[in-house]
């Protein structure tokens, strides 16, 4: 038996049997919700909380970041729309059309992110729009969060039923 042999026995290749994997889903979604339009969501609380030099800081943050996304957006949206959407066609075809299981799992990763980055462009016009600032920018980016951890709870679960099948399915097939 040679080394490469003994290291993929040692290490299962297949991603939804995988314990990195799973571990990156976790820290993709914990990320995305402690990260609100690139503002880290302590700083939304401590707004809350102590006003005056904070909400101007959170303000600041969220002006920049909002300015940030939308000018990447008007300048490259639709390049970007478009390579999005056929790295995710190629992978959703690889991945459940021929039956490649890291192409699943990407999948699985990047669509839900992509529906999140949307949101986010979304949430970055209207705080634009309403010119948002104090309470109502608070809750709008809560409101943002919210929706960003209702989407990862849909993933996580969808992604954990269509893993378990996975493993059963192989487990009971043989390979």
């Amino acid at each position: 038996m040679d080394l490469y042999s003994s290291i993929f026995e040692l290490i299962d290749m297949r991603s939804f049997s995988n314990l990195w994997f799973w571990i990156a889903l976790a820290v993709l979604w914990s990320t995305a919700s402690h990260w609100v339009l690139g503002v880290p969501f302590d700083m939304v609380l401590r707004a809350r909380r102590n006003g005056g030099q904070a909400e101007q800081d959170l303000e600041d943050l969220v002006r920049i970041n909002t300015n940030r996304l939308l000018f990447i957006s008007t300048v490259s949206g639709l390049w970007m729309l478009a390579l999005g959407c056929f790295i995710l066609t190629a992978l959703l075809l690889t991945g459940f059309v021929y039956g490649l299981e890291i192409a699943q799992a990407l999948f699985l990763l990047g669509f839900p992110m992509s529906l999140v980055g949307l949101l986010s462009l979304s949430t970055a016009r209207l705080i634009r729009d309403e010119d948002a600032t104090g309470e109502h920018l608070r809750r709008r980016l809560s409101r943002h969060r919210l929706y960003v951890q209702m989407i990862g709870v849909v993933s996580i679960f969808v992604t954990a039923l269509w893993g378990m099948y996975q493993n059963l399915s192989i487990g009971v097939l043989g390979g």
